[in-house]
């Protein structure tokens, strides 16, 4: 599979794009378990033009984590391919334009979703951006605003027509936001249609490694991208490659998993400081299918997400058990 220029392996699988999450510390693990391209947390490309520091920041990349693509996000055309420029120097593969993001003040502010509403805009964006930058630019976007427009067959032909080097379909709506079954129909509409040349990637609902396979073997997507089900489990990564590659997946075991939380732990907080990288990793703790299914586990959980240093928060974790201990 290629974008571009950038080869990937056949059947490649990616680490979505996700605010307070896909940070550098977390893409670095997940490629590390074998994320084949990690995106930037999505960057306003408002903030970015005023030079707000936060929004700067997110725009750090290294070499370990290549192939890396920025997302970006806005309502403006001239807004978004200034904004491109700016992250373009930041030495990216990819530019990625985030058409999908449903929460209220974005998709409410008439960008990332909102821009579903608006596709003369949406197309507008995107022709500026891909004049304005070198590298390529892709897409990433949902079957429509709400189940009566559902548009991504007609729209993923006018995005290619655009210049855009690939596309990725979450597969709800706007409406729909993180809730109900991702309909993975239409994806496999596009890209089954004669008339789009550039790879395909599809996202929504892929929690497992089986899930994965279904979706390239019914579907026939380049790739497939993996978002919430990351989060507290980046080796969702090397359980997926295992079971495409070689049929079969190997476990990684629990104590081994609670070594990668601690990790990760250890790396946010040398990356920001120990208040901050505790209170930034916490959802990964709270979301991690390791301790779920533990019998009479709330408790112990509460204790993890008010440990305020790495101390007390690692022993909490070394004294837990899983039912065959």
């Amino acid at each position: 599979m290629q974008i571009a220029n950038i080869k990937f392996p056949s059947r490649a699988v990616f680490l979505a794009p996700m605010e307070d999450v896909t940070d550098p510390i977390f893409r670095l693990l997940c490629k590390k378990f074998g994320a084949d391209m990690v995106y930037t947390e999505f960057i306003s490309a408002d903030a970015l033009i005023r030079s707000v520091k936060s929004t700067e920041r997110k725009l750090e990349i290294s070499d370990a984590e290549r192939p890396v693509a920025i997302q970006l996000y806005g309502r403006e055309p001239d807004a978004m391919a200034q904004a491109a420029r700016i992250a373009e120097a930041a030495n990216p593969e990819i530019i990625d334009l985030n058409f999908g993001c449903p929460v209220k003040k974005v998709a409410g502010k008439g960008a990332g979703a909102g821009l579903l509403r608006d596709i003369p805009k949406m197309l507008e964006i995107t022709r500026a951006v891909v004049d304005a930058v070198t590298i390529p630019v892709t897409v990433k976007t949902r079957l429509g605003w709400d189940n009566d427009s559902k548009i991504i067959v007609d729209l993923a032909e006018r995005l290619q027509d655009c210049g855009i080097a690939a596309l990725t379909i979450h597969g709800r709506t706007r409406a729909q936001m993180y809730t109900g079954e991702a309909d993975w129909t239409l994806i496999g509409e596009v890209k089954n249609n004669p008339r789009m040349t550039i790879p395909i990637i599809g996202n929504g609902d892929i929690t497992c490694a089986e899930k994965a396979r279904e979706c390239f073997d019914r579907y026939g997507v380049d790739a497939v991208m993996i978002g919430r089900a990351a989060i507290g489990h980046p080796w969702i990564f090397s359980e997926i490659k295992d079971y495409l590659l070689q049929n079969k997946i190997f476990k990684i075991t629990f104590e081994e998993q609670k070594d990668i939380l601690k990790q990760h732990l250890i790396a946010s907080c040398n990356w920001l400081d120990q208040r901050r990288g505790i209170l930034h990793s916490r959802r990964h703790l709270a979301a991690s299918p390791t301790f779920k299914g533990i019998p009479d586990f709330k408790q112990t959980r509460i204790a993890m997400l008010r440990a305020e240093n790495l101390e007390e928060l690692f022993r909490i974790i070394d004294n837990v058990k899983t039912i065959d201990n």
